[in-house]
């Protein structure tokens, strides 16, 4: 059941340019609160791009994204992990929980990582970690968001093992339970079930 949930979010005939090339044109979906929408397309075809048209990091060659409603918080996870190679585990979870306005005690953020299993490195430097482990404290912070809003995920699976994929299944979930909603794109099959992502296919709308 779905809680205090989101306004839908509308890519509304956008258009992307990247240099000289349009990339596509007449995007046109929703995204509604306790949904899941995989964007899917060939490289190159801008899917990073509208990603960072969706949370706000650049503006569109043409359309408008839209909220029905009053704007919400949106949380963005990009390809590159964003850690500070210099910290520690413990020290740059807590860095991108303040950036998001998130819970940042020790005791959230030891669940958080507890989650991942990435517990026992809480006092590692980032720059000792494996690509997975890096991706597994880049996506624990979204175990800190414990209200509907959008989450933005660029190739959110990538260097997971089995063990994270599942993980991150079950934080899809229970975020779209409570009312979120997510935007995601991903090169791997998804396994997700629950809720069924909507597949939007950028190939149908390259220039």
């Amino acid at each position: 059941m779905l809680t205090s949930a989101l306004p839908s979010l509308a890519a509304i005939d956008l258009a992307c340019r990247r240099g000289d090339r349009i990339l596509f044109k007449g995007l046109q979906f929703e995204v509604k609160p306790g949904q899941v929408v995989w964007l899917r397309g060939a490289n190159g075809r801008g899917k990073t791009s509208l990603l960072r048209l969706l949370a706000g990091l650049s503006t569109p060659e043409a359309g408008q994204v839209s909220w029905a409603g009053t704007p919400t918080q949106r949380v963005y996870v990009a390809h590159a992990n964003a850690l500070k190679e210099d910290l520690t585990v413990l020290e740059s979870l807590r860095f991108l929980a303040r950036l998001h306005g998130r819970a940042d005690s020790d005791a959230a953020l030891g669940e958080a990582l507890s989650l991942f299993g990435m517990a026992s490195r809480r006092d590692a430097f980032v720059r000792t970690l494996s690509q997975g482990q890096h991706r597994r404290v880049a996506l624990a912070r979204l175990a800190l968001d414990v209200a509907p809003s959008l989450w933005i995920l660029d190739e959110p699976f990538d260097a997971l093992d089995t063990e994270g994929i599942h993980t991150l299944n079950t934080l899809l979930t229970q975020h779209a339970a409570r009312g979120g909603s997510v935007v995601l794109t991903s090169h791997q099959a998804l396994t997700l079930s629950e809720p069924v992502p909507l597949i939007v296919q950028l190939d149908e709308v390259a220039a």
